[in-house]
């Protein structure tokens, strides 16, 4: 009888275990608050919305941003410094604005009402810059012959409003389309996670898909007008808010999981606080709850041994321990909180070399532009833009990725048993060395062009000799920008994604700063003895193609230190 009902609770129990198969495991919910079920949300069928939403909003700030410098130049009347310095300025705000939508996401809104809100200022900033570039009264004035009349404040003021709308909004929601992309594979079931690897690769497929069609805006805005120009891009993001709405009910949600950066305060405070405790051998003794519950972590992270002074942070008093039901979290932290401190530490070379690679990437809307309108533009009476050459480093994008995507797994499969050919530091590292050689290509066709320019010959240098150096950055892209982009939500401790999403965008910030930097130094101690300088207004009386092997070098260094990095990287462990 006994051997009956033990069969019979062993069928019931693996009834249960089939249904629970049916509902995703990772801490996630549906719109109404309950578990999801898979086959009804979440995976592939939530992500077109999703990427539909990346896409319009990358075609809207693209649009703007890829010829931002022409308008600063030519509408503006700004010199070609001023204004390469204004523009990798406001690029720089717009990734360091991350951290505020990042925070909020993790700590309060969540990821979805904080995309939702974030684009609501976007949108307002869109129709702002319209409106500057529309109304008579806000528009600036045109040049009459060589005399060029300053923008008026009320001008400055509404144009600038609007363009750090625009920062705030695509800042705010930048850490959390990715995520909340990502968010929508279960992690704890291997086909799904398999896919989300996947989806990296689509997301920045359809990041270059938006950039793509923002060229096009380029030919709009140079020759029918740039209220238009900045119009349609407007619309644009306009249908980014109505695609994301769309796919609510078919969406998976993290809940918010508490404040990451009160929790990092916690580990360091309570650890200075212990200074004097000795960590015990045995690293059993140190603190953890057994409760998921009292967790805001999913998953609890395994112990490590490195960073070993921020352990006292675990380690329990004689106080403690006689009292655990009232601890105080500032004076004692779970060795899951104290890991989560530790991986972001172990990060930070990894996301250090974003920074120099993303002053490298800014030169594809400066001054990669500035050199192309010093060559020849034309074919035929039809005169190219020079900015719209940048859509070689889209369709080198729109290429390289579902090459990678297709072939990578299968290869992998074959070769390593792996699911990749390259780990995801491996395919970061590739992109890095790639990069040097396109900022090397683009110094020497500036060598070649400042050579026919010296010679006096009414020929110029054609601007498609920038294509080489424009595809070779494409293919740096989507080695280090996906790359980049499933290391920080990988690694990153299950309550601090989108902040450490936000670390990569961080980087990206840096970077447009650091090239404003390096434009303002390089300019201060190549002119102070009374000289034209390395980048001057005529690029025929400077010398760009020095700038350019500046930023070789620097990325060539960028590179070993990463390799050095990325070779002693200890990876997450959960448990």
């Amino acid at each position: 009888m006994g051997s009956v009902e033990e069969e019979q609770s062993l069928i019931e129990q693996g009834s249960i275990q089939e249904e629970l198969k049916l509902y995703a495991e990772d801490g996630s919910i549906d719109i109404n608050g309950n578990p999801p079920l898979k086959d009804r949300t979440g995976n592939w069928k939530a992500c077109p919305f999703i990427l539909g939403n990346e896409c319009c909003e990358r075609l809207a700030y693209y649009g703007i941003a890829i010829n931002l410098i022409t308008y600063l130049t030519a509408e503006l009347h700004q010199g070609n410094v001023s204004a390469a310095r204004n523009v990798t300025t406001w690029q720089g705000t717009c990734y360091i604005t991350s951290l505020i939508g990042a925070v909020l996401a993790d700590a309060y809104w969540g990821r979805y009402w904080t995309i939702a809100s974030f684009s609501s200022i976007y949108f307002i900033g869109m129709s702002a810059l319209t409106l500057s570039a529309t109304v008579p009264y806000l528009k600036p004035s045109d040049c009459i012959g060589d005399f060029c009349p300053s923008p008026t404040t009320p001008q400055y003021l509404t144009f600038f409003l609007g363009l750090y709308l625009i920062a705030l909004g695509t800042g705010g929601i930048k850490p959390c389309v990715s995520s909340f992309g990502a968010d929508q594979f279960d992690e704890k079931d291997p086909s799904e996670r398999v896919r989300k690897s996947s989806f990296f690769n689509w997301f920045y497929f359809c990041i270059n898909t938006g950039a793509f069609g923002s060229f096009l805006l380029v030919l709009v805005q140079e020759n029918i007008g740039w209220g238009l120009g900045f119009g349609i891009p407007t619309v644009f993001m306009g249908l980014a808010i109505i695609s994301f709405f769309f796919g609510t009910p078919l969406y998976r949600f993290q809940k918010p999981k508490g404040s990451p950066i009160t929790r990092i305060c916690q580990v360091l405070v309570a650890s200075y606080r212990k200074t004097n405790l000795k960590v015990p051998e045995d690293r059993t003794l140190l603190y953890e709850t057994e409760t998921q519950e009292l967790i805001v972590a999913n998953r609890k992270l395994e112990h490590t041994d490195d960073y070993k002074y921020l352990d006292k942070a675990a380690v329990l008093s004689l106080e403690e321990a006689r009292s655990l039901e009232f601890f105080n979290p500032w004076s004692l932290c779970t060795v899951t909180q104290v890991e989560e401190v530790k991986i972001l530490i172990r990060m930070l070379p990894i996301w250090a070399s974003g920074i120099i690679f993303s002053s490298l990437y800014a030169q594809a809307t400066t001054m990669f532009v500035q050199q192309g309108r010093a060559m020849n533009c034309n074919i035929g009476s039809f005169k190219i833009p020079p900015a719209t050459l940048g859509v070689f480093d889209c369709v080198t994008v729109l290429i390289w990725v579902p090459l990678y995507d297709r072939f990578n797994v299968p290869v992998a499969k074959l070769l390593t048993k792996t699911d990749n050919v390259f780990t995801v530091l491996q395919r970061m590292g590739i992109g890095l060395f790639i990069s040097i050689f396109g900022i090397a290509a683009a110094a020497v066709v500036e060598m070649v062009r400042l050579g026919m320019a010296e010679t006096g010959t009414d020929v110029s240098l054609t601007v498609f000799w920038q294509v080489p150096q424009i595809f070779i950055f494409g293919a740096a892209e989507v080695f280090y920008f996906v790359g980049q982009l499933e290391f920080f939500y990988g690694q990153s401790p299950d309550s601090m994604r989108s902040v450490c999403s936000a670390l990569g965008l961080l980087a990206n910030a840096l970077g447009s700063y650091l090239s404003s930097l390096i434009l303002t130094v390089v300019t201060y101690f190549t002119t102070k003895d009374g000289g034209d300088g390395w980048i001057t207004d005529d690029l025929n009386e400077g010398h760009l193609d020095y700038f350019f092997w500046l930023l070789a070098g620097l990325s060539t260094l960028n590179a070993l230190v990463y390799v050095f990095s990325a070779v002693n990287y200890k990876q997450k462990i959960t448990s």
